[in-house]
């Protein structure tokens, strides 16, 4: 007896708990802090407020500091100008001359240009914070990746808009009938950057608008109407000379990026997310940002 109890003891093979490195440990922790990162949460109006306003700044500031470069936009006006001669689209300046010579049409399209940019793109981020909150993140990031790389072309592709262009006969609808214009025309175009054309962020936000619209809206008139308006933009940044066609296909690329971007760190497009958030806690990032002023 005793023999056997000594045999089994002594055969007997001990299981150890598995060991977990530091690294793995640090994986782990990182993984999920990203898993955190990309649920949809409830928005924060406060948080919202505050990346919004320092986005828009930061944007403005880097758009603005980026070297004018006159002969070079100059340079690449005429080029585009040029290729669109070649594919058969440039009737910018006959659309143009056409509108303009309707006061009541030109001056109406002179402040869209100026207002709805800001007024509706505001407003569609109100509307899905307010009623699809598990949408508001993905949609925002869209927007804001979009803005983005918009910048990189802004930097690397100073371009003329067309009223600007040399020998070229295009109006300056803004200065020939002084309405209260584009932040480039008039009294205000030492606030912006004059050779910032392409892409145009005019079809990137009003399409980023009218694709948000269609996808969540219920009611089919609002889908229409959210389909109209990067149309009717598109006709607008052309009849007041501040934009080429190509500009708008540059706007409609970065806004391809934007979802893609959305599309790679959500796994989704911001239409296929939960219309009501699953989680509500604090998104990581608010939470850090409320807990260093609370310091």
């Amino acid at each position: 007896m005793g023999e056997a109890s000594v045999k089994t003891l002594e055969t007997r093979t001990d299981v150890s708990s598995p060991i977990v490195s530091e690294g793995e440990v640090r994986r782990e922790s990182e993984r999920a802090l990203l898993a955190r990162l990309r649920l949809p949460r409830r928005p924060r109006i406060w948080f919202e407020v505050l990346l919004i306003a320092v986005s828009y700044w930061t944007y403005s500031l880097i758009r603005n500091a980026v070297p004018e470069q006159k002969a070079a936009a100059l340079a690449n006006a005429d080029w585009i100008w040029s290729v669109e001669h070649g594919l058969g689209i440039a009737v910018e300046q006959s659309i143009n001359h056409a509108v303009n010579s309707v006061t009541w049409l030109i001056v109406g399209m002179n402040y869209y240009y100026a207002t709805l940019h800001f007024v509706v793109t505001i407003g569609v981020l109100v509307w899905i914070y307010r009623f699809h909150p598990g949408r508001y993140a993905a949609t925002r990031l869209v927007l804001f990746a979009t803005t983005g790389v918009a910048l990189v072309g802004y930097y690397f592709y100073p371009l003329a808009p067309p009223r600007l262009m040399n020998g070229q006969q295009f109006v300056d609808t803004v200065l020939v009938h002084h309405t209260w214009g584009s932040m480039a025309s008039g009294n205000l175009k030492h606030m912006s950057n004059q050779y910032a054309a392409m892409p145009s962020m005019h079809i990137g936000w009003s399409l980023w608008c009218g694709l948000t619209i269609f996808a969540v809206a219920s009611a089919p008139w609002a889908r229409i109407l959210g389909l109209l308006y990067p149309a009717a933009t598109l006709v607008v940044i052309v009849a007041t000379a501040n934009h080429f066609w190509l500009d708008a296909v540059g706007g409609m690329t970065c806004l391809a990026f934007g979802f893609a971007v959305t599309r790679i760190w959500y796994g989704s497009l911001p239409h296929r997310l939960p219309r009501q958030p699953v989680h509500t806690d604090p998104h990581p990032a608010s939470a850090a940002l409320l807990n260093r002023f609370r310091r």
